[in-house]
Protein backbone atom coordinates (compact mmCIF):
# COMPACT_ATOMS: atom_id res chain seq x y z
CA UNK A 1 0.00 0.00 0.00
CA UNK A 2 1.19 3.24 -0.82
CA UNK A 3 1.95 5.58 2.56
CA UNK A 4 -0.61 8.26 2.49
CA UNK A 5 -4.03 8.89 1.62
CA UNK A 6 -6.82 11.99 1.59
CA UNK A 7 -10.00 12.07 3.14
CA UNK A 8 -12.84 14.66 1.99
CA UNK A 9 -16.15 15.66 3.20
CA UNK A 10 -18.18 18.36 1.44
CA UNK A 11 -20.69 20.36 3.06
CA UNK A 12 -22.80 22.75 2.22
CA UNK A 13 -20.79 25.68 3.95
CA UNK A 14 -17.35 24.37 3.75
CA UNK A 15 -15.14 20.90 2.20
CA UNK A 16 -13.48 19.30 5.11
CA UNK A 17 -10.17 17.75 4.02
CA UNK A 18 -8.08 15.18 5.61
CA UNK A 19 -4.39 13.88 5.07
CA UNK A 20 -3.40 10.59 6.44
CA UNK A 21 -0.83 7.98 6.29
CA UNK A 22 -1.86 4.59 5.11
CA UNK A 23 -1.60 3.00 8.64
CA UNK A 24 -4.42 5.39 9.35
CA UNK A 25 -2.92 8.12 11.03
CA UNK A 26 -4.57 11.54 11.30
CA UNK A 27 -1.94 13.38 9.72
CA UNK A 28 -3.26 17.24 9.46
CA UNK A 29 -6.78 18.29 7.88
CA UNK A 30 -8.14 21.36 6.46
CA UNK A 31 -10.65 23.07 5.29
CA UNK A 32 -11.61 25.40 2.22
CA UNK A 33 -14.72 27.05 1.23
CA UNK A 34 -17.38 25.43 -1.25
CA UNK A 35 -18.27 27.26 -4.06
CA UNK A 36 -21.46 26.55 -4.73
CA UNK A 37 -21.79 29.11 -7.81
CA UNK A 38 -22.35 28.31 -11.56
CA UNK A 39 -23.82 24.79 -10.31
CA UNK A 40 -21.18 23.70 -7.77
CA UNK A 41 -18.69 23.41 -10.91
CA UNK A 42 -15.38 24.72 -9.57
CA UNK A 43 -16.12 22.41 -5.83
CA UNK A 44 -13.92 19.30 -7.22
CA UNK A 45 -11.72 21.70 -9.41
CA UNK A 46 -10.92 23.40 -5.97
CA UNK A 47 -10.63 19.90 -4.02
CA UNK A 48 -8.16 18.61 -6.51
CA UNK A 49 -5.74 22.07 -6.33
CA UNK A 50 -6.10 22.01 -2.59
CA UNK A 51 -4.39 18.39 -2.47
CA UNK A 52 -2.25 19.48 -4.94
CA UNK A 53 -0.99 21.66 -3.00
CA UNK A 54 -0.59 19.86 0.42
CA UNK A 55 1.54 17.19 -1.72
CA UNK A 56 3.76 19.99 -2.88
CA UNK A 57 4.04 20.94 0.83
CA UNK A 58 5.38 17.85 1.86
CA UNK A 59 7.19 17.07 -0.93
CA UNK A 60 5.17 13.81 -2.30
CA UNK A 61 3.81 13.13 -5.95
CA UNK A 62 0.85 11.09 -7.31
CA UNK A 63 2.78 7.80 -6.52
CA UNK A 64 2.69 8.09 -2.95
CA UNK A 65 -0.92 8.47 -2.38
CA UNK A 66 -3.37 5.31 -2.44
CA UNK A 67 -6.38 7.53 -3.39
CA UNK A 68 -9.00 10.20 -2.30
CA UNK A 69 -12.18 9.36 -0.39
CA UNK A 70 -15.10 11.59 -0.59
CA UNK A 71 -18.58 12.21 1.35
CA UNK A 72 -20.93 14.06 -0.60
CA UNK A 73 -24.36 15.19 0.27
CA UNK A 74 -26.69 13.23 -1.33
CA UNK A 75 -27.12 9.67 -2.67
CA UNK A 76 -24.15 8.23 -4.57
CA UNK A 77 -24.72 5.13 -6.92
CA UNK A 78 -21.77 2.25 -7.09
CA UNK A 79 -19.87 3.91 -9.73
CA UNK A 80 -19.25 7.13 -7.76
CA UNK A 81 -22.37 9.24 -9.55
CA UNK A 82 -24.06 11.19 -8.00
CA UNK A 83 -27.37 11.62 -9.47
CA UNK A 84 -28.14 14.95 -8.01
CA UNK A 85 -26.82 17.02 -5.05
CA UNK A 86 -29.40 20.05 -4.42
CA UNK A 87 -27.28 21.47 -1.91
CA UNK A 88 -24.15 21.54 -4.04
CA UNK A 89 -26.09 22.70 -7.32
CA UNK A 90 -25.23 19.70 -8.73
CA UNK A 91 -27.75 17.10 -10.88
CA UNK A 92 -26.13 13.74 -12.21
CA UNK A 93 -21.74 14.45 -11.60
CA UNK A 94 -19.52 11.78 -11.93
CA UNK A 95 -17.43 12.34 -9.24
CA UNK A 96 -15.11 9.38 -9.67
CA UNK A 97 -14.04 10.29 -12.77
CA UNK A 98 -13.58 13.61 -12.72
CA UNK A 99 -11.33 13.75 -9.71
CA UNK A 100 -9.58 11.01 -10.56
CA UNK A 101 -8.75 13.20 -13.72
CA UNK A 102 -8.24 16.41 -12.39
CA UNK A 103 -5.90 14.40 -9.73
CA UNK A 104 -3.82 12.85 -12.91
CA UNK A 105 -5.42 9.31 -12.13
CA UNK A 106 -5.31 8.49 -8.45
CA UNK A 107 -8.11 6.20 -7.67
CA UNK A 108 -11.51 7.74 -5.75
CA UNK A 109 -13.94 6.74 -3.74
CA UNK A 110 -16.91 7.76 -3.22
CA UNK A 111 -20.07 7.73 -0.56
CA UNK A 112 -22.86 9.30 0.50
CA UNK A 113 -21.89 11.66 3.54
CA UNK A 114 -23.81 10.19 6.17
CA UNK A 115 -22.61 6.69 5.27
CA UNK A 116 -19.39 7.72 4.87
CA UNK A 117 -19.59 9.24 8.76
CA UNK A 118 -20.76 5.98 9.77
CA UNK A 119 -17.90 4.52 8.46
CA UNK A 120 -15.64 6.65 10.45
CA UNK A 121 -17.41 5.86 13.48
CA UNK A 122 -16.92 2.15 12.93
CA UNK A 123 -13.46 2.26 12.06
CA UNK A 124 -12.49 4.41 14.81
CA UNK A 125 -15.00 5.93 16.42
CA UNK A 126 -18.34 5.01 18.84
CA UNK A 127 -18.33 1.62 16.88
CA UNK A 128 -14.65 0.54 17.27
CA UNK A 129 -14.22 -2.77 17.15
CA UNK A 130 -17.65 -3.68 15.57
CA UNK A 131 -18.11 -5.01 12.31
CA UNK A 132 -21.94 -4.22 12.23
CA UNK A 133 -22.97 -0.50 13.10
CA UNK A 134 -25.99 1.30 12.71
CA UNK A 135 -25.51 5.34 12.96
CA UNK A 136 -28.48 7.57 13.75
CA UNK A 137 -27.51 11.05 13.32
CA UNK A 138 -29.55 13.52 15.05
CA UNK A 139 -28.99 17.19 13.39
CA UNK A 140 -30.59 19.66 11.89
CA UNK A 141 -32.38 16.92 10.27
CA UNK A 142 -32.07 12.51 11.05
CA UNK A 143 -29.63 11.26 8.48
CA UNK A 144 -28.40 7.91 9.32
CA UNK A 145 -25.33 4.75 7.95
CA UNK A 146 -25.47 1.25 7.95
CA UNK A 147 -22.49 -0.72 8.15
CA UNK A 148 -22.39 -4.18 7.59
CA UNK A 149 -19.33 -6.83 8.13
CA UNK A 150 -17.11 -2.99 7.84
CA UNK A 151 -18.62 -2.23 4.93
CA UNK A 152 -21.24 0.83 3.28
CA UNK A 153 -24.67 -0.70 2.72
CA UNK A 154 -25.37 2.10 -0.47
CA UNK A 155 -28.47 -0.05 -1.40
CA UNK A 156 -29.63 0.15 -5.12
CA UNK A 157 -30.39 3.63 -5.77
CA UNK A 158 -27.12 5.05 -2.78
CA UNK A 159 -30.42 6.02 -0.49
CA UNK A 160 -29.58 3.40 1.84
CA UNK A 161 -29.65 4.78 5.95
CA UNK A 162 -31.95 7.19 5.03
CA UNK A 163 -33.18 6.35 8.77
CA UNK A 164 -34.82 9.98 9.07
CA UNK A 165 -37.66 9.47 6.59
CA UNK A 166 -39.27 6.36 8.22
CA UNK A 167 -42.96 6.85 8.73
CA UNK A 168 -43.26 6.85 12.62
CA UNK A 169 -46.95 8.52 13.03
CA UNK A 170 -49.94 8.16 10.95
CA UNK A 171 -52.09 11.04 11.91
CA UNK A 172 -49.59 13.69 11.40
CA UNK A 173 -50.40 16.97 9.27
CA UNK A 174 -47.07 18.23 8.35
CA UNK A 175 -45.05 18.24 5.61
CA UNK A 176 -42.24 16.98 6.01
CA UNK A 177 -38.86 18.13 4.02
CA UNK A 178 -38.97 14.94 2.11
CA UNK A 179 -43.00 15.52 0.86
CA UNK A 180 -44.34 12.94 3.09
CA UNK A 181 -45.84 13.41 6.73
CA UNK A 182 -44.84 11.71 9.95
CA UNK A 183 -41.21 11.16 9.41
CA UNK A 184 -38.82 10.58 12.28
CA UNK A 185 -37.11 13.97 11.41
CA UNK A 186 -40.03 15.76 12.16
CA UNK A 187 -39.46 14.53 15.47
CA UNK A 188 -35.94 13.45 16.50
CA UNK A 189 -34.17 16.43 15.00
CA UNK A 190 -33.20 19.27 16.50
CA UNK A 191 -35.79 20.85 15.44
CA UNK A 192 -38.47 18.20 15.73
CA UNK A 193 -37.17 18.26 19.56
CA UNK A 194 -38.07 22.22 19.56
CA UNK A 195 -41.69 21.14 17.41
CA UNK A 196 -42.80 18.67 19.64
CA UNK A 197 -41.72 20.67 22.85
CA UNK A 198 -43.77 24.29 21.37
CA UNK A 199 -46.83 21.58 20.62
CA UNK A 200 -47.24 20.61 23.60
CA UNK A 201 -46.56 23.96 25.46
CA UNK A 202 -50.46 25.11 25.76
CA UNK A 203 -51.06 21.48 27.38
CA UNK A 204 -51.68 21.73 31.64
CA UNK A 205 -49.21 19.65 32.31
CA UNK A 206 -46.55 22.50 30.60
CA UNK A 207 -47.75 25.17 32.61
CA UNK A 208 -45.18 25.66 35.17
CA UNK A 209 -42.44 24.48 32.71
CA UNK A 210 -39.58 27.05 32.44
CA UNK A 211 -39.56 26.52 28.92
CA UNK A 212 -42.33 29.18 28.67
CA UNK A 213 -40.08 31.96 29.56
CA UNK A 214 -37.92 31.82 26.96
CA UNK A 215 -38.59 33.81 23.30
CA UNK A 216 -36.59 31.24 21.01
CA UNK A 217 -36.45 27.02 22.58
CA UNK A 218 -33.76 25.04 21.60
CA UNK A 219 -33.30 21.32 21.78
CA UNK A 220 -30.77 21.91 24.11
CA UNK A 221 -33.28 23.88 26.13
CA UNK A 222 -35.24 20.93 25.99
CA UNK A 223 -32.62 18.44 27.27
CA UNK A 224 -31.09 20.80 29.61
CA UNK A 225 -34.22 21.37 31.79
CA UNK A 226 -34.96 17.76 31.76
CA UNK A 227 -32.22 17.09 33.34
CA UNK A 228 -32.34 20.16 35.80
CA UNK A 229 -36.07 18.17 36.28
CA UNK A 230 -38.48 19.73 35.05
CA UNK A 231 -41.83 17.79 34.20
CA UNK A 232 -42.71 18.40 30.72
CA UNK A 233 -39.18 18.88 29.22
CA UNK A 234 -38.63 15.15 30.60
CA UNK A 235 -42.64 14.10 29.28
CA UNK A 236 -40.92 16.03 25.47
CA UNK A 237 -37.64 13.52 25.99
CA UNK A 238 -39.60 10.65 26.76
CA UNK A 239 -41.68 11.15 23.79
CA UNK A 240 -38.63 11.38 21.16
CA UNK A 241 -36.92 8.62 23.28
CA UNK A 242 -40.18 6.32 22.33
CA UNK A 243 -40.25 7.49 18.68
CA UNK A 244 -36.53 6.99 17.86
CA UNK A 245 -36.26 3.76 20.18
CA UNK A 246 -38.91 2.06 18.34
CA UNK A 247 -37.91 2.76 14.77
CA UNK A 248 -34.48 1.58 15.82
CA UNK A 249 -35.69 -1.62 16.77
CA UNK A 250 -36.98 -1.70 13.30
CA UNK A 251 -34.20 -1.19 11.92
CA UNK A 252 -31.89 -3.65 14.06
CA UNK A 253 -33.97 -6.40 13.48
CA UNK A 254 -33.75 -6.53 9.31
CA UNK A 255 -29.81 -5.35 10.18
CA UNK A 256 -28.73 -7.11 13.26
CA UNK A 257 -26.21 -4.93 14.65
CA UNK A 258 -23.45 -5.32 17.28
CA UNK A 259 -24.14 -1.85 18.02
CA UNK A 260 -26.13 1.33 17.47
CA UNK A 261 -24.22 4.79 17.14
CA UNK A 262 -25.85 8.08 17.77
CA UNK A 263 -24.41 10.94 17.06
CA UNK A 264 -25.31 14.87 15.86
CA UNK A 265 -25.76 17.30 17.50
CA UNK A 266 -28.64 16.09 19.55
CA UNK A 267 -26.80 13.31 20.62
CA UNK A 268 -24.65 15.90 23.28
CA UNK A 269 -27.39 15.76 25.41
CA UNK A 270 -25.62 12.76 26.53
CA UNK A 271 -27.15 9.79 28.80
CA UNK A 272 -30.21 11.22 29.22
CA UNK A 273 -31.20 10.64 25.48
CA UNK A 274 -29.57 7.17 25.73
CA UNK A 275 -31.69 6.39 28.46
CA UNK A 276 -34.67 7.35 27.03
CA UNK A 277 -33.82 5.46 23.92
CA UNK A 278 -32.82 2.15 25.47
CA UNK A 279 -36.21 2.71 27.20
CA UNK A 280 -38.20 2.28 24.62
CA UNK A 281 -36.29 -0.02 22.55
CA UNK A 282 -35.74 -3.14 24.61
CA UNK A 283 -39.51 -3.77 24.74
CA UNK A 284 -40.10 -3.02 20.89
CA UNK A 285 -36.89 -5.14 19.28
CA UNK A 286 -36.93 -8.69 18.07
CA UNK A 287 -35.20 -10.52 20.54
CA UNK A 288 -32.49 -11.21 18.74
CA UNK A 289 -31.89 -8.46 19.03
CA UNK A 290 -32.42 -6.79 21.98
CA UNK A 291 -29.10 -6.25 23.69
CA UNK A 292 -27.78 -4.19 21.32
CA UNK A 293 -25.40 -1.56 22.76
CA UNK A 294 -26.09 1.56 22.25
CA UNK A 295 -23.01 4.32 21.95
CA UNK A 296 -22.70 7.94 21.40
CA UNK A 297 -20.51 9.03 18.12
CA UNK A 298 -17.49 10.72 19.46
CA UNK A 299 -15.36 11.93 16.40
CA UNK A 300 -17.67 14.64 15.59
CA UNK A 301 -17.06 16.94 12.46
CA UNK A 302 -14.33 14.41 11.92
CA UNK A 303 -16.25 11.35 10.88
CA UNK A 304 -16.47 11.81 7.46
CA UNK A 305 -12.71 12.39 6.61
CA UNK A 306 -12.16 9.10 8.09
CA UNK A 307 -14.90 7.40 6.69
CA UNK A 308 -13.69 8.98 3.61
CA UNK A 309 -10.44 7.79 3.62
CA UNK A 310 -11.59 4.31 5.39
CA UNK A 311 -13.10 3.91 1.49
CA UNK A 312 -10.28 3.81 0.38
CA UNK A 313 -7.67 2.33 2.74
CA UNK A 314 -10.33 -0.56 3.86
CA UNK A 315 -10.41 -2.06 -0.31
Amino acid sequence: MKPYAFGVDIGGTTVKIGFFSSNGKFVEHWEIPTRKEDNGSMILPDIASAIAKKMDQYNITIDDIEGVGVGVPGPVLGDGVVSMCVNLGWGKVDVREELTSLLGGVPVEVGNDANVAALGEQWNGGGKGHDNVVMVTLGTGVGGGIILGGKIVAGSNGAAGEIGHMKVRDKETAVCGCGKKGCLEQYASATGVVRLAKLGLTKASAKESPLKNLEEITAKDVFDYAKSGDEYSLSVVDEVGKMLGEAIAHITCVVDPDVVVIGGGVSKAGQILLDAVEKYYAPAAFHACRDVDFKLAVLGNDAGMYGAVRMVLGK
